[in-house]
């Protein structure tokens, strides 16, 4: 596996203001090859900052954060790092959130009660594509 000597092939940073499903998504990410975790941070600024020292290839951001919202993020990273992959994960998936988080340049939007399970298909599947 030629990314064990580059690092791992997905680098993911984690947007969450819950430890529990910070704890969650670590676990999630530690069952697919290839991906790891670079940063984690749990308010919009914070994030905003981690985000772009780390320059992950894909950020796991949550709506309601302890300060901020992960829309903040959003416009805010994706301005910045356009190629950074972001996927909103939240309990408000109501339509219009879904619309303005594909708007600022969210990927997908995932609904923490009944797609969490998704958000690994979309990061295994971004961390095979990555492996040479």
């Amino acid at each position: 596996m030629c990314y064990a000597a580059h690092g791992p092939a997905l680098k993911v940073f984690i947007v969450e203001d819950s430890p529990i499903i910070r704890e969650r998504l670590l676990a999630l990410l530690a069952s697919i090859e290839g991906a790891a975790a670079v940063g984690q941070a749990s308010g919009a600024d914070e994030a905003i900052h981690g985000i772009l020292a780390a320059r992950p290839d894909a950020v796991v951001l949550d709506l309601k954060l302890a300060e901020g919202s992960g829309f903040d993020v959003l416009r805010a990273v994706h301005e910045r790092a356009p190629g950074i992959d972001l996927y909103m994960l939240s309990n408000f998936a109501a339509e219009p959130y879904r619309r303005m988080a594909a708007r600022l340049g969210a990927r997908d939007f995932f609904d923490k009660s009944n797609e969490f399970q998704r958000v690994r298909e979309v990061l295994a599947a971004r961390a095979a594509q990555n492996v040479h």
